[in-house]
């Protein structure tokens, strides 16, 4: 027998490794699909609920004593209004108004977010705080009381779990409120055992270091191991605690400012209690370090593209090389586990964001269909209006919730149109090659899931010719448009790779192609 020589050996096993590679691609994706299926982070669609403003409570006289001066308890009907600075208090009166809801009521709506088609609740503060909007906590591990209790959460996340609906809760771990015993105490005694769970010294306005300059809100020592220990890294922490009554994930209010290694612990941490433990970070920076040390984040960066493709400041190329960049410097892992945000309880509601409808679905069609987990923000689905904080955080019109609303019925299409769709929940992204249409392609191992997105964000309509660079897409495949449109309206022809369309004026159209029989044949009878 005889013997390869070593440079022979070298360009063998070269060939070999390059063969392998080539050769088994689509089982090695294939796994990775149902892996990414199997993982409820993925695509998810995130319901977002104010408790205080999601559903009156069926018991508010029992508890209007926890509303006593400087706070006031509003009617339901009632709008927010811009308020007036609080000397006193530290605050603006925006922020001791509170409408009255509560954990349980929100609880006897869960059936409203169910068939919305959500896939999980994301809750805005709970714990005990002194404020409406809890972000300025007093004791985390406590419940504020005109919300309820642990008990009334654990009940309330047991529901959502007989659902089928996660439950993620708000971590506001970078500063506690003015009012907490552990600040007081460390403001007035130099020997307080929580000294040194804040910044403190004459070098600060007010003597202690502040969130963004709001005296309310003195910021935690991070570097102080005791503080770790409360928040996160102990078995009673509060981010185990609450993991084990029943939350499934925590997003981090002004994660940037966390630190990128107080991150990963924090992350560790919930992992431990729970496997599939969910930590998204309210980011408002480029992504992709950031999701080194957490699951997702609140992307901030895509919103700021949509919206400059939707108004005209960024050209559709331009965004499209864009996203292209965001994917491949954060990897598609991280984003399918990202929110994808258009309007919170910070920033002015859509439909005020986007008066026209037609506008405003274009962009919600974009939100629903790229990489990521779509954030509903609770009243979106009745077209509620509201500018910025507090005007966003009105109470929801219950009394407009009907199945024949305008707004709903497009919401759901959106959400099942993302549901029913595994490329669009856990595909891959790549672009597809135009220049005056935002064009890109979700996929995964099986070549007829592809969708191809075509958008269209001027006023006039748009032809071209587009590059779709899927080797396993056939020549003279048909294709429907999920969103409804007649393609034969707006097909001109197709072909290898190429294909020339038509898009309508601020239009999105999603392309799903069909296998076409002919008596039995496919050409598809050999390809994936």
């Amino acid at each position: 027998m005889s013997l390869l020589r070593p440079s022979r050996i070298v360009v063998t096993l070269i060939f070999l490794n390059l063969f392998a590679s080539q050769a088994t691609p689509n089982l090695r994706s294939g796994k990775i699909f149902e892996a990414r299926e199997m993982d409820w982070r993925n695509g998810a669609i995130v319901y977002q609920i104010l408790v205080d403003r999601f559903v009156p409570s069926d018991h508010l006289e029992a508890k209007k004593h926890l509303y006593q001066s400087p706070k006031v308890l509003k009617e339901w009907h009632e709008q927010p209004q811009r308020g007036t600075e609080l000397e006193a208090q530290k605050l603006n009166s925006q922020e001791l108004e509170f409408w009255g809801g509560d954990i349980q009521s929100a609880g006897t709506r869960l059936d409203h977010v169910k068939q919305l088609g959500a896939t999980a609740i994301y809750l805005n503060p709970i714990h005990l705080a002194w404020t409406n909007h809890k972000y300025d906590a007093l004791d985390y591990k406590a419940i504020s009381p005109e919300f309820g209790s642990r008990k009334d959460f654990k009940e309330f996340a047991k529901h959502a779990h007989q659902l089928g609906l996660k439950v993620v809760l708000d971590g506001v771990f970078n500063h506690m409120g003015r009012n907490s015993p552990q600040f007081k105490d460390a403001m007035v005694n130099p020997n307080s055992p929580w000294r040194n769970w804040f910044a403190i010294g004459a070098q600060y306005k007010g003597g202690a270091r502040v969130w963004t300059g709001f005296q309310n809100l003195p910021e935690l020592n991070l570097e102080n191991p005791a503080v770790r220990q409360y928040l996160y890294e102990a078995p009673d922490s509060v981010v185990r605690g609450y993991l084990r009554d029943g939350a499934d994930g925590w997003r981090l209010d002004t994660a940037y400012e966390l630190g990128l290694p107080y991150m990963r612990a924090l992350t560790k941490a919930a992992r431990q209690e729970k496997k599939d433990a969910l930590v998204v970070g309210e980011i408002v920076n480029y992504p992709d370090q950031w999701l080194t040390a957490m699951d997702g984040v609140m992307n901030f960066t895509l919103r700021e593209m949509i919206l400059g493709l939707a108004k005209g400041e960024i050209s559709a190329v331009t965004t499209a090389r864009m996203i292209e960049r965001m994917i491949q410097d954060a990897g598609i892992e991280p984003m399918l586990k990202s929110w994808n945000i258009i309007d919170n309880h910070d920033i002015p509601r859509i439909a005020t964001q986007f008066p026209d409808a037609k506008q405003r679905r274009w962009v919600q069609s974009l939100q629903f269909t790229l990489p990521g987990s779509p954030n509903v923000y609770y009243g979106t689905e009745i077209g509620m209006t509201g500018g910025g904080d507090p005007e966003n955080r009105n109470p929801m019109r219950w009394d407009w919730v009907g199945t024949d609303h305008p707004e709903m019925i497009w919401l759901k299409k959106l959400i099942d149109l993302h549901q029913q769709n595994r490329a669009l929940r856990v595909g891959n992204y790549r672009r597809i090659e135009s220049e005056r249409l935002f064009a890109f392609e979700r996929y995964t191992d099986k070549t007829l899931e592809t969708r191809l997105v075509l958008a269209n964000p001027s006023k006039t309509d748009v032809s071209e010719t587009i590059m779709v660079a899927n080797a396993g897409l056939m020549d003279d495949t048909p294709f429907v448009d999920l969103l409804g449109a007649d393609i034969q309206k707006h097909i001109t022809t197709m072909g290898p790779g190429l294909m020339r369309i038509t898009v309508p004026a601020q239009t999105v159209m999603v392309l799903k192609p069909v296998e076409r029989y002919l008596g039995g044949y496919s050409r598809y009878k050999r390809y994936p």
